[in-house]
């Protein structure tokens, strides 16, 4: 019996073969991963601190997030009672803000806070919602962390652990 024209390639070079394709497929399915992540890598952030946005010059429209302290004395009131101005600092740089609607009852000067909007041609963010700490003792732990790398927040020793 002849085996001629039906030849199977050695059982070695098949199982090399296999081993190109898995080894091909992983190298895809990489890229791939890193493609995504390196295009999502702004929208992974929760909040920008208006350091980051003077660093990465942020275009108007954009929608995100933004956070920090607000600013002793910036807390104003238009004659309608709901639009409502104030700044976001992380005590290097400040944003103005603008937001119309109800505050958060625990919103007061001096609290973390983070907002979610855009920002406008003119620099000010308008804001579509504005979230404030939940109690006393909790400052949410990004704005803490941008508060930090400014250099210039001190956490009092004890502050926020319950």
């Amino acid at each position: 019996m002849s085996t001629q024209g039906t030849r199977r390639p050695p059982a070695a070079l098949r199982k090399r073969r296999r081993l190109y394709a898995v080894v091909a497929g992983l190298t895809m399915l990489g890229i791939a991963a890193a493609l995504v992540l390196t295009a999502l890598e702004d929208n992974i952030v929760f909040f920008h601190s208006p350091s980051d946005i003077h660093a990465k010059k942020i275009e108007p429209g954009q929608h995100f997030r933004m956070g920090g302290l607000v600013k002793e004395g910036s807390i104003s009131k238009a004659e309608d009672g709901l639009v409502h101005n104030f700044e976001v600092t992380d005590l290097d740089h400040t944003i103005k803000v603008s937001y119309r609607g109800i505050l958060p009852d625990l919103f007061r000067e001096g609290q973390g806070v983070v907002t979610e909007g855009s920002l406008r041609p003119d620099g000010v963010f308008l804001a579509r919602e504005v979230l404030a700490k939940h109690d006393e003792n909790y400052m949410p732990p990004e704005v803490a962390e941008a508060l930090k790398k400014s250099g210039k927040w001190k956490h009092a020793e004890g502050e926020g652990k319950k």
